[in-house]
């Protein structure tokens, strides 16, 4: 297997640099992948949120897990469309044609689709904080929810690296995020589901965001977190499993 490979780490951590020095080369890859969302916090909060009854003093503490979810499914997009560059542009051959682990070239965009989103999603709390955020949790209360957006991330990306290296066109490589980033809509996300017709109710409580986002949330708000966390990481860690499995078939086949 590659990971028993001696030079498997330091061959990952040279695709992991690559990929980053693109990433610091064009910064307003974080910028537009913020955008969005804060634009959709400030919405919220300041023309719908008066209206809303959150159960929360503040609404932008009831907001701010759903949008730090969708800044990662925003983020994603480019992991998809930079492999996609790589395929079309023989890199894959390249690399392949060298003594170097050859999974390596795809952790490389995993590696930097966590430090990138981890950015944007700094970027979204400083904005939050100025729109009056506030959260009474503790280190370990915010290293469970960094963890949980770590895992989030992951399972995701993988998602990324299937669309990017099945992808045809370079649109088609950044499609597959936009259900991803309207999924928080039908959820606890914005509003409680409990104020949701029947149908939608259940879709709300039985798809992966709302777990993630009431664990989120009760971290937050240093609250008891119940069974929501085991099954918010439950959902991750199947979707990034059988997500992996699937990219790495994909990326063996060509």
């Amino acid at each position: 297997m590659e990971f028993t490979n001696k030079y498997f780490f330091k061959d990952m951590s040279v695709m992991f640099g690559r990929s980053m020095r693109h990433i610091f080369r064009s910064m307003d890859t974080i910028v537009t992948v913020s955008i969005t969302p804060i634009a959709i916090m400030l919405l919220f909060v300041y023309v719908f949120g008066g209206a809303i009854e959150a159960g929360t003093e503040n609404y932008i503490d009831y907001l701010l897990p759903g949008i730090m979810l969708m800044t990662i499914g925003s983020g994603i997009a480019y992991v998809a469309y930079r492999l996609f560059l790589d395929k079309q542009h023989g890199i894959f051959e390249r690399f392949h044609s060298m003594p170097i682990a050859r999974s390596t070239v795809l952790w490389g965009h995993v590696l930097t689709s966590i430090v990138s989103n981890g950015i944007s999603v700094a970027v979204i709390i400083l904005v939050a904080l100025l729109m009056g955020f506030r959260s009474s949790a503790g280190f370990i209360e915010w290293l469970a929810v960094f963890g949980i957006l770590g895992v989030f991330t992951l399972a995701l990306t993988w998602i990324a690296v299937i669309a990017g290296l099945a992808a045809k066109t370079p649109d088609g490589a950044g499609a597959f995020s936009y259900p991803i980033i309207f999924l928080p809509f039908i959820s606890s996300a914005f509003v409680p589901t409990d104020t949701m017709p029947t149908a939608v109710q259940t879709f709300a409580e039985n798809q992966p965001v709302t777990p993630i986002v009431e664990a989120i949330r009760n971290l937050i708000a240093n609250q008891p977190v119940g069974n929501e966390i085991w099954t918010a990481l439950t959902w991750c860690i199947a979707i990034m499993v059988v997500a992996y499995i699937v990219a790495m078939r994909i990326y063996k086949k060509q």
